[in-house]
């Protein structure tokens, strides 16, 4: 069974920065894209960046410069360096692996991590 466990959420004042971090554990075969969504209150679970199998990086245009997504294959885990954060970052992060399990390549997903910024 795979896990996928966030961590480094908190509370930070705006212009500060955070640093998450999400492994994948488990029985796997190997590790495809993992990424990152939040979702604020109120709103539907938006994409925020990820890190493809090739090295690819690719961001939402809100976070392109502040954030950097980065990667440790050897420890599957994915990190997700947050600078100058702003108010509207406020939100639940939630991790994702795509991963090569016994079923095929499935989805997986932690349960979130809250980062909230004051103003």
């Amino acid at each position: 069974q795979v896990q996928v466990m966030e961590s480094g959420g908190g509370l930070v004042q705006a212009g500060g920065s955070l640093r998450l971090s999400c492994v994948a554990s488990g029985r796997m075969f190997s590790v495809n894209a993992m990424g990152w969504y939040r979702q604020a209150p109120g709103k539907q679970r938006e994409w925020v960046a990820i890190s493809a199998s090739d090295g690819t990086l690719n961001y939402v245009d809100s976070v392109k410069g502040r954030f950097t997504i980065s990667r440790d294959n050897a420890k599957n885990t994915v990190f997700l360096q947050m600078n100058s954060l702003k108010p509207e970052d406020t939100a639940v992060y939630y991790c994702h692996a795509d991963i090569r399990d016994g079923y095929g390549y499935t989805t997986y997903w932690g349960q979130g991590t809250q980062v909230t910024v004051s103003s």
